[in-house]
């Protein structure tokens, strides 16, 4: 495993009690980072905690992401408790479930649109001002190749996570001179609990679609995630980096 040093960084990751962002922050902490993570789930945060705590400094905040009070009151509680917000990994995200788009609950539509979307917005609206202080940042959003492409029976996912692309790419160019960067990258079908929200007919669609023949590992995307919100990622931002074994053509 490639070394990625984060001494001295200070990173909040959603949705970081499980899946890709429970790697993420696995990772960033055997980096040199402080980690915060903000979730839901009180009790598998509490949970991921207890694991993950032995590799370093970190911190919890159960939050709902939909709230925008309550997350600018997690990047108050975060500033104050780790004196700095350099990284923001947006990995909260929730399926929806699976269905055709005029057969989709509109409730459960907006739902998804709230926490894929409007959730990773308001995170970036509490930690983006703490980062222009401190004059240094990276962003990293986690969107999916289903928002490149569009998945059929997943409107509601696919299009929530085109509009992580588009907040990416504006986010990008509105702090291109100030030293955030701002990025996305696009997995295909990780291997996680999301699956347990997904149709099996889907599932195997999903891993129809890539070259590769496999689904993603949290840990391979834990590489790329963290290297965007490292140093070393000087001149590239408002961009979109591939993860989907081959699937993506664009």
């Amino acid at each position: 495993m490639n070394a990625i040093d984060l001494k001295g960084r200070t990173a909040v990751i959603t949705g970081g009690a499980r899946g890709i962002g429970y790697a993420v922050a696995q990772r960033a902490l055997r980096s040199g980072a402080a980690v915060a993570l903000w979730d839901v789930d009180a009790d598998r945060l509490a949970r991921s905690r207890g694991e993950l705590s032995e590799w370093g400094e970190m911190s919890t905040v159960t939050v709902d992401l939909t709230d925008a009070a309550a997350v600018e009151a997690a990047a108050a509680s975060t500033f104050a408790r780790h004196g700095s917000i350099d990284i923001l990994v947006n990995s909260a995200g929730i399926t929806g479930g699976n269905g055709s788009t005029w057969e989709l609950d509109p409730a459960v539509w907006r739902r998804v649109i709230e926490v894929n979307l409007v959730g990773s917005y308001l995170t970036c609206r509490a930690v983006v001002p703490r980062m222009l202080e401190h004059g240094y940042g990276r962003i990293v959003n986690i969107a999916s190749v289903a928002g490149k492409e569009g998945n059929p029976n997943a409107s509601h996912y696919s299009a929530s996570k085109a509009g992580l692309i588009g907040l990416t790419k504006s986010l990008g160019k509105e702090l291109a001179t100030r030293n955030i960067l701002v990025n996305a990258v696009t997995p295909a079908a990780c291997k996680t609990e999301i699956f347990d929200s997904m149709s099996q007919q889907h599932i195997d669609y999903m891993l129809s679609k890539i070259p590769m023949n496999r689904f993603l590992m949290p840990d391979e995307a834990a590489s790329m995630i963290l290297w965007l919100a490292s140093e070393d990622c000087a001149f590239s931002t408002g961009s979109v980096f591939d993860l989907s074994g081959g699937r993506a053509t664009y």
